[in-house]
């Protein structure tokens, strides 16, 4: 979607996408990946997730991307943590212990500014690409993530001329297309989620299964 597209839904408070309680397959799964204490996670298109949190008091490091200020603004203010705020080319890193987030464009980051990578989170990335852009997201994930390192991933299933996204549908058939070249793929969950989602409902969307995922680089992860 156009960065232009993203600030408006902030600007007008439309931040559906948002959850304030915690993921629960995050919570269910997160043991799945087999990560060593203090293993750096990296969240795309964060938003102002709690998620991070909980992953910080587990014992990782956080680093979220997210091309809002005021979704970044809004993370720190809500959790009272006062950032570090450094500029740099195109970008800016706001940290407070071991949680960072860049204000920068996906996209368009430098990589090299990221630390060494050991694991992925994506609950609201994948699902709020549209079709044709999915693939230059994949590429640029399989980027940062070191071989034998994990993504887990959620993504929605729901008939695609029901709704507009995003979110956008991503139906487990797709996966193999984006990530079978380089990743090794295992849905971990499927489960009907339609019945809590009203917002959903009052769209016109009859079904929708929300699935948790775990992909694995290939090869043999060099440390974490």
């Amino acid at each position: 979607m156009d960065p232009e597209f993203w600030h408006e839904r902030w600007a007008r408070d439309e931040i559906g996408f948002h959850q304030d309680q915690i993921n629960s397959h995050l919570q269910s799964f997160f043991q799945r990946l087999g990560l060593a204490a203090g293993a750096h996670v990296l969240v795309p298109l964060c938003g102002k997730s709690r998620d991070m949190l909980w992953l910080a008091d587990r014992g990782c490091r956080v680093t979220g991307i997210e091309i809002n200020r005021r979704a970044v603004g809004d993370f720190f203010l809500e959790n009272r943590l006062t950032p570090d705020v450094q500029s740099h080319r195109g970008a800016a890193s706001y940290r407070n212990g071991s949680i960072e987030i860049w204000l920068a464009d996906f996209f368009r980051i430098d990589t090299a500014r990221l630390a060494a990578v050991d694991a992925v989170y994506d609950r609201a990335a994948l699902v709020a690409m549209p079709r044709n852009m999915r693939a230059a997201y994949a590429g640029r994930l399989s980027s940062v993530i070191p071989a034998g390192a994990p993504l887990l991933l959620v993504t929605l299933d729901y008939a695609e001329d029901e709704m507009d996204g995003p979110p956008f549908p991503v139906p487990a058939r797709e996966l193999p297309g984006l990530f079978g070249a380089e990743f090794d793929i295992q849905q971990l969950h499927s489960e009907s989620c339609i019945e809590r989602e009203p917002r959903f409902r009052e769209k016109g969307v009859s079904r929708m299964l929300e699935q948790v995922h775990v992909l694995r680089k290939r090869g043999r992860m060099t440390g974490a």
